[in-house]
């Protein structure tokens, strides 16, 4: 029988693993301060008090040393599940996750799997200090082999993280760091309520489609709500939720019927995920696209300085200037 109970995304995240760790006890968690401490954001509190110092596990300050660990772990059977402190962290570890994590069960014909889940906090908005503030997703979607998510609601959180854990394939999973205090409901039933790789409508509109992932989805559902008060456009709102595989006919289902697309990120638009939706959409909606597909995006330089990250990430107004802009032609 499911009940329901509101939390944040960070308490979501806490609660869905604690959950997988109940269900298997070949789910172990590592990383740079995750036990005693509980994460830098807290995302693992109480979660070593519970289990032990054997299934969570305080390492080095070594992200290739953790990535090469959890390879091993994975071999011998266990699902590891790391934390990367910060996306810009996750470089040092870069080599072990796209020329081992990902390439292992290809590179055996099948025989071996590395049921890794690699947990990165990602994107802007909290002021942090430069390596702090990355969306570095589109190193991972570009690598054959990973699977990539990302939640955007506490349910989601909560879900798609043990759909994570469960899959026998390595997966990257970003959490919006600065969602983590935004509280939802949860159904804490038998089943999730979506796929993993599963688009969701969080908004329905005709007019146009803003396709949108992780902390950007508030800000599309902000700006069609703002559309609405002003009596413009009708907006629909897609959250792509999984990165690498894309729910293309979720994608194409919604621009079919709008006829016009926005795809939102806060990654740098050149060579991003957004850039890879905006191409497929052009190329299977082609015969019904009343205007371009438009990006709006982070800018094409480094994570500027945290007083300067407000002019950097897309808000509402150049959201909706992008709208402005399809529903022009």
């Amino acid at each position: 029988m499911s009940q329901t109970q509101k939390m944040t995304i960070a308490k979501a995240l806490n609660a869905g693993m604690r959950k997988a760790m109940e269900d298997d006890p070949k789910v172990v968690l590592m990383g740079e301060d995750v036990g005693k401490l509980g994460g830098v954001f807290r995302i693992t509190e109480h979660l070593q008090k519970d289990f032990g110092e054997d299934r969570v596990i305080d390492t080095p300050l070594a992200e290739a040393g953790i990535l090469g660990t959890a390879v091993g772990l994975a071999l011998r059977g266990y699902r590891p599940v790391i934390e990367i402190q910060f996306d810009g962290f996750v470089y040092p570890g870069f080599d072990q996750i796209v020329s081992q994590v990902a390439k292992m069960h290809y590179r055996s014909l099948g025989k071996l799997k590395l049921p890794i889940v690699i947990r990165i906090p990602y994107g802007g908005g909290i002021g942090a200090v430069e390596h702090h503030s990355e969306s570095n997703e589109a190193y991972f979607a570009h690598t054959a082999g990973l699977r990539v998510v990302t939640c955007t609601t506490p349910e989601d959180a909560y879900w798609m993280l043990q759909q994570a854990i469960a899959s026998d394939d390595p997966v990257v999973f970003y959490e919006p760091k600065r969602r983590y205090h935004e509280r939802g409901q949860i159904e804490l039933g038998e089943a999730a309520p979506y796929d993993l790789h599963q688009a969701v409508v969080r908004r329905p509109g005709s007019d146009a489609t803003l396709l949108a992932y992780g902390p950007m989805v508030k800000v599309c559902l902000a700006a069609a709500q703002a559309a609405e008060l002003e009596d413009g456009p009708d907006l629909e709102v897609v959250d792509l939720r999984s990165l690498s595989p894309l729910d293309l006919p979720a994608i194409t289902s919604s621009v079919t019927k709008t006829g016009r697309a926005v795809v939102v990120s806060e990654a740098p638009t050149f060579l991003s995920v957004a850039a890879e939706v905006a191409a497929l959409v052009q190329q299977e909606c082609f015969y019904h696209l009343e205007a371009p597909v438009l990006r709006v995006g982070g800018y094409n330089i480094p994570y500027p300085p945290s007083r300067h990250e407000e002019q950097f990430l897309p808000d509402l107004d150049r959201v909706l200037h992008g709208v402005d802009s399809v529903l022009a032609y």
